[in-house]
């Protein structure tokens, strides 16, 4: 009976646990798929709730600080607002500098008719509008900065009463900061809010009223510009229903007259929006605790379920706004059908990559092992073996690296970190096959340390093991780049030097081998005078024509110099 190849054996369990994998998932995803993406769309719709609180909050919490900035809590009045310009200009200066978007706008009137207010055009300029008397019309002043002198523009055509104001009338009865109700504002036809607070003199009685605006203008730019699904809506609203901001439908409308009026949620022009508060209007009756999220399901005249989530917000000055977003089934469920499909397809493309990636990396591990194999038997045969380039951080891997660790213990002198003898008849052997390819010739060089017992003897072994470290150190820095050193045996070095063609190309070679020997060594606490060393060359191939013959010839001419060299001494 045949076996199945090894490539078979290891892809198609992989390939089946793929197919069965889609199947399972494309089965399960559509009942999944819905209550996932519901969850989803619930916290999506909490989420985009608290978003637009967070929106209110700032709006609410930079006109309690502009308010406190101008008249910080416990301030008494002034009697005159004339003799107090000064301060009060530049403490309303600091109030509108603090949230100049959107509350850039803080004005102060008290019971004898005079008035002081800053509307900040910009961070440099502001405009000054002041009254001192009941029947004088209230004069414009530009100012440029904090310290900036006011500068006449015009006055206003209409008599301005702060005591009949709506904000001033609202705060006077009021021991707390009070919010008027929302309103259009004249030269905007924008939405505004204003929230005041009664100032009182030093007898504790009313004195005057100072308020700031709320523009709703940059609210509903936030609301309008929420990204909520295709179908989705958002809006804000007052108990009572009348709109204050929505991404779907305006809050205030033109009549036949010119005059505006604010829209409420009853009478939008989106349909959905008209039904949304239709279905949470009962639930608006019932107390809402600030700030926390209530979601609704319901399904509309089409008959698509509508998902719901409000958040009523409160503070203590009686503001009281519901916030609302939308959002319809299709905008999340329609992908589920399509998500089984898509399931199937990728199921079939991930087989196709799975059967791609699984030959690819028994490509890449067969490789690995015939790198590994050709490197064991080149080793075995007594050849030169190039280093191994496999990177792995598998198994392999660390095959490589052991096989390549062991290789090096094996061409390594432990002692010095030179090639040792065997690795160097290797690179012999390497140079000779490529003598007969390039006709490069080369030479060896036998170097042998006179008289190195001596060091042995009086200094001890460790003092020779060092003096061998720092020979082996000279040796390999004094040699050309393309030339090889190695220990040989005891105290006996050996280089194969690469392209010497004739003795004038060796001379400057022993020169400076002969120089790195003549230098004292440091190999113990005293300075050793180093004993030179005997060399011998061998030329390939005029002196020989392998490697043994070319060994001994190095070897005996080594011996022959250092027999020279006792003579002379």
């Amino acid at each position: 009976m045949r076996h199945p190849s090894l490539r078979t054996v290891l892809i198609f369990p992989y390939v089946t646990l793929v197919i069965i994998l889609a199947l399972a998932i494309g089965a399960l995803s559509y009942q999944t798929g819905s209550q996932a993406v519901r969850t989803v769309a619930e916290h999506l719709l909490e989420e985009t709730v608290n978003r637009i609180g967070q929106a209110i909050e700032r709006h609410v919490v930079g006109s309690v600080a502009t308010l406190e900035a101008a008249f910080p809590n416990g301030m008494l009045a002034p009697k005159n607002i004339e003799t107090d310009f000064d301060d009060m200009r530049t403490r309303f200066w600091i109030a509108t500098s603090l949230h100049i978007d959107p509350n850039n706008y803080v004005y102060y009137g008290n019971l004898d008719g005079q008035a002081i207010g800053l509307y900040r055009r910009s961070f440099e300029e502001g405009e000054l509008r002041v009254k001192y008397f009941p029947e004088e019309h209230r004069k414009r002043y530009r100012i440029d900065g904090i310290n900036g002198i006011p500068v006449f523009e015009s006055t206003e055509a209409a008599l301005f009463d702060p005591r009949h104001r709506p904000w001033f009338q609202a705060a006077q009865s009021s021991d707390e900061d009070i919010w008027t109700s929302v309103y259009i504002d004249f030269g905007t036809q924008d939405l505004v809010a204003t929230r005041a607070r009664r100032v009182l003199d030093k007898n504790g009685e009313l004195q005057g009223v100072v308020a700031t605006d709320m523009p709703l203008t940059a609210l509903n730019d936030f609301v309008g510009t929420l990204d909520i699904s295709p179908n989705g809506t958002a809006f804000i609203i007052e108990p009572n229903g009348l709109l204050i901001a929505s991404s779907s439908s305006p809050n205030v409308k033109q009549l036949e007259d010119g005059s505006n009026r604010r829209i409420n949620a009853a009478d939008s022009c989106n349909s959905l929006l008209r039904e949304i508060y239709q279905q949470i209007q009962p639930q608006l009756e019932q107390p809402l605790a600030s700030g926390s999220v209530k979601t609704a399901f319901f399904t509309d005249t089409q008959g698509e379920q509508i998902n719901v989530a409000f958040a009523s917000y409160e503070d203590q000055a009686g503001l009281r706004w519901i916030n609302v977003v939308a959002l319809p089934d299709r905008d999340f469920m329609g992908g589920i059908s399509n998500n089984v499909m898509r399931t199937l397809f990728l199921g079939f493309l991930a087989t196709i990559i799975v059967v791609f990636i699984g030959l690819s990396i028994l490509n890449w591990v067969t490789g690995d092992l015939k790198q590994l194999s050709i490197a064991a038997n080149q080793i075995g045969s007594g050849r030169q073996q190039a280093p191994l380039d496999i990177r792995r951080n598998d198994e392999i891997g660390t095959l490589a690296k052991s096989f390549q660790a062991m290789q090096y213990r094996l061409q390594t002198d432990h002692l010095t970190g030179l090639p040792n003898r065997y690795a160097f008849e290797q690179n012999l052997n390497a140079a000779i096959e490529r003598y007969q390819q390039d006709g490069t010739p080369f030479a060896v060089m036998f170097i042998d340390i006179n008289d190195f017992k001596l060091i042995n003897d009086r200094f001890g072994h460790d003092a020779g093991d060092q003096a061998l470290i720092e020979i082996a150190l000279r040796l390999r820095t004094h040699i050309r780049k393309q030339d090889l050193v190695a220990r040989y045996a005891g105290d006996e070095f050996v280089a194969l030097l690469d392209g010497v063609f004739s003795n004038e190309d060796l001379e400057p070679i022993q020169k400076n081998i002969e120089q790195a020997l003549a230098t004292p060594l440091q190999a113990a606490k005293s300075t050793i005078t180093c004993l030179g060393g005997a060399i011998g060359v061998a030329h390939f191939p005029d002196d020989a024509d392998n490697a043994k013959d070319l060994l001994i010839l190095a070897d005996d001419k080594m011996y022959t110099h250092k027999a020279d060299c006792k003579k002379q001494s």
